[in-house]
């Protein structure tokens, strides 16, 4: 718990004092008059906020100016403390000030007069540091310590680590206090003021600059003044924090503004730092591809290079093009001399010089340099080297339905996307709209591009890959989390490509080397491009409804609470799977099943012809543990003979399984109706677990009557049977029976498993032992995986 959360939750004066006191380690001190004594530091503290850090310095004081009349000791610091906020300041600072004894003080240090705080406050107002405890506990605590080893106040520097804490904290104290700034201008002014000392800047010709007007700062951009309304929080904010940063971090600082843009931004404008081990690794595969003399042989392109990382390590940068969205950007790489002998200019490449057939046409916008017109014009050796925008359609806007296929406007609605009906679903994503341009303007170019694996092998993309032609060269993949901003956990590939429109090629499979978040080399993975009809999504003939109403579920027991996309049974139907998106990232969370139709849809209905399949489909999507790596690997249909005992081994695996959300309950209330949940996937008589009444379905016990099941499957049967007739051996509380809908004997593997976990904590029912079930399903588990794999469900 932070110092912060303590003091939210302090009840007395002694609750503050000994919550700092454990915060700052504080190991000699006293509390008498002064509330804590140490030999470096005296503080005041109050129990709540409602004093003023000048109105408690003023007590601070009354004891320091008493102790000088005495001749006693004073510390070198004083403090003031409360539960929201604290401060810090020298006593040098304020000793020639008691030394002339102007101020009359009251008879306690509490009941100082009105006076004497008017004339301390207007000493002490530009020498202690203020700090706001929920934004900035631990500069507060280690300015502190600080000021113990050191004897001096010293103010926070601004490094890598805390950039971005830095900017949040910037943007509330001083960046909404700019009047009539744009909050997407926050950084470029943030940038401006870090990187100046008081009187001059670090940095040359940065996009934004800050001055001093009547002896107060104000900052300039794009030609206009911007003044502070309140100039108080500047004084706080840079009284904590040491400016300029540190030589050695000033342009990598800079180099960062990508960090500070807000991430729905940055997703669209593909402002995501490339780090530079990641493009050591990439300037080394493209060595291994291209050959070693190949920054000499190609002339690059990058036409999203933000402030140009990705281009820092090359040799022979007069062989360099290099575009952004962005002018502050250009700004920002002028400022830093990154890459000055390249070619650096503003360019939106996906709405630029695009005519309204598709065309390009370089006059429009006369921003592309002559010597690139030139180049592709005589069909050069051009490289394109990117790290693209990752966004795709659903981030932004409304619906709109222009190409096919339902697109967003915002992110997919560019020019270009106007012209790739060809392309399919692959059209919403800002990355392959890029590969689209390139594909017309640069028909023949050498393509080396970070991005998603999406392209290679996810279904929404078949069609892109018949359009899109290129032969693949070389490439690796690299966790997406040594990328600062990205969420998730998926693999980013560096993938080179020699395209050639003209001439039809299929990309296959990508084998790529693979590396971690530490940028070591871990192994070797093959991504495979194959058709989305030799996917397991379309393995099973899915029966169709028969229109007739049923409860549509949010849950296994409840009811779905928003407007369903499937509210009807079909026939024979005895459960319904939802069964989302075909890859192991979405198997996770979007296998799982329900006695009733799950109202979002995405799934299909179990009868006792599809079961044995829906068994399989259900086991091996969940049998694998998604991983960054895997996370795109899609579920095939089988190319090995099922055996007998394999699918049986699914079903019981299945039924035992934490997404079998089969239940059976009554009273559930949708759309003005009171409905029931029969279940029929108990795989026990009424008399094998002792049940209090029969159950209204007695399919599964009929359905395995005749199956020959593995020791595997028969040992779990055995083992959940033994859970089974604990459940009924004990009538649960009101409470549990409520909210876990238990008003029928034929309860769902997951509403037993709940009720007797919950017993433990809610009922004082003995714990009851699963470990003896989890080592049976442990181990059926270990069987099952292999064949996954061993069946073709999944490739390795």
């Amino acid at each position: 718990m932070t110092l912060y959360e303590k003091l939210q939750k302090a009840t007395s004066e002694e609750d503050v004092k000994d919550a700092y006191i454990k915060a700052l380690g504080l190991k000699e001190y006293n509390k008498n008059l002064v509330d804590i004594q140490t030999k470096e530091i005296w503080f005041e503290a109050k129990q709540n906020s409602t004093h003023s850090s000048y109105a408690m310095f003023t007590q601070l004081m009354h004891y320091v100016q008493d102790a000088l009349n005495k001749g006693e000791y004073v510390p070198p610091f004083l403090s003031v403390i409360d539960t929201q906020k604290a401060a810090l300041m020298k006593t040098s600072d304020v000793l020639p000030f008691l030394a002339k004894k102007t101020i009359k003080w009251g008879k306690s240090a509490s009941q100082y007069p009105k006076e004497a705080l008017d004339a301390i406050s207007a000493h002490i107002g530009t020498h202690f540091v203020s700090f706001k405890l929920s934004t900035h506990e631990s500069e507060y605590i280690n300015t502190v310590k600080e000021a113990i080893k050191t004897g001096d106040i010293i103010r926070t520097q601004i490094t890598p680590d805390n950039l971005k804490q830095v900017f949040d904290k910037w943007v509330t104290m001083i960046g909404r206090e700019i009047k009539g700034i744009k909050e997407d201008d926050y950084s470029l002014l943030f940038f401006a003021d870090i990187m100046h000392d008081g009187k001059v800047s670090t940095h040359e010709n940065l996009p934004a600059e800050l001055l001093h007007k009547n002896n107060a700062p104000v900052f300039s951009l794009g030609g206009k003044i911007f003044e502070l309304s309140n100039k108080e929080g500047y004084r706080q904010f840079w009284a904590i924090y040491h400016k300029p940063p540190k030589s050695e971090y000033r342009d990598y600082l800079l180099e960062r503004r990508d960090s500070l843009i807000p991430l729905d931004e940055r997703s669209f404008k593909g402002a995501f730092y490339t780090p530079l081990s990641v493009v050591d690794q990439a300037y080394i595969k493209l060595e291994e591809t291209l050959g070693k003399n190949w920054q000499k042989n190609y002339l690059v392109w990058d036409m999203c290079c933000g402030v140009g990382n990705l281009e820092v390590k090359h040799s022979n940068q007069r062989n360099i093009f290099m575009s952004t969205l962005d002018q502050a950007d250009v700004d920002v790489m002028k400022a830093t001399k990154t890459c000055v002998a390249a070619h650096r200019f503003q360019y939106d490449y996906l709405n630029d010089d695009i005519t309204e057939d598709g065309k390009i046409d370089y006059n429009l916008t006369n921003k592309i340099p002559e010597a690139l017109r030139k180049a592709i014009s005589e069909n050069k050796k051009i490289l394109v080297l990117m790290n693209p925008p990752y966004a795709e359609v659903g981030t932004r806007g409304n619906t709109t339905i222009e190409l096919g296929t339902e697109n967003k406007t915002g992110v997919a609605k560019t020019k270009i996307a106007k012209f790739m009906k060809d392309y399919g679903k692959a059209s919403n994503e800002l990355f392959t709209q890029f590969l689209a341009r390139i594909a017309i303007e640069i028909p023949s170019a050498t393509i080396a591009m970070f991005s998603t694996m999406k392209y290679v092998n996810a279904p929404n993309f078949e069609k892109f890959r018949a359009v899109w032609n290129a032969e693949y060269l070389g490439g690796f993949v690299i966790h997406n989390k040594v990328f600062e901003g990205l969420s998730g956990k998926f693999p980013i590939g560096f993938l080179i490509w020699k395209t050639n429109q003209k001439i039809k090629s299929q990309i296959s499979e990508v084998r790529v080397d693979v590396f971690d978040k530490s940028v070591k080399p871990i192994g070797e993975k093959i991504f495979y491009n194959l058709p989305n009809n030799s996917f397991l999504n379309v393995w099973i003939k899915r029966p169709k409804t028969n229109k007739v109403p049923a409860l549509p579920l949010k849950n296994g027991i409840t009811p779905a609470t928003s407007a369903p996309r499937v509210d009807t049974w079909a026939d024979e139907a005895i459960a319904y799977m939802y069964c989302g998106k075909n890859d192991l990232q979405h198997a996770e969370q979007q296998t799982v099943l329900f006695s009733a139709p799950y109202g979002q849809g995405d799934g299909f209905y179990i009868t006792p012809e599809n079961l044995w399949q829906a068994a399989i489909v259900f086991s091996v999507r969940r049998l694998i543990i998604p991983t960054w790596l895997n996370d795109r690997d899609q579920f095939l249909q089988p190319d090995k003979t099922l055996t007998d005992e394999f699918k049986n081994d699914c079903l019981i695996w299945m039924l035992f399984n934490r997404c079998n959300r089969t239940a059976g309950a009554n009273e559930l209330e949708w759309n003005g109706k009171t409905w029931s949940l029969v279940n029929h996937f108990i795989p026990f008589t009424e008399i094998e677990v002792n049940a209090p009444d029969r159950f209204e379905s007695d399919f599964m016990v009929k359905y395995l009557a005749n199956k020959n099941l593995s020791n595997e499957s028969k040992k779990l049967l055995e083992e959940g049977k033994k859970l089974w007739q604990i459940f009924f051996s004990h009538t649960d509380i009101r409470t549990i029976r409520d909210d876990l809908k238990l008003n029928r004997p034929d309860v769902g593997w997951f509403q037993i498993r709940k009720a007797l976990q919950t017993r433990i904590s809610v009922d004082n029912f003995a714990p009851v032992d699963f470990t003896n079930f989890d080592k049976s399903y442990k181990i059926l588990t270990e069987k099952l995986e292999p064949q996954v794999y061993e069946l073709g469900f999944l490739k390795e």
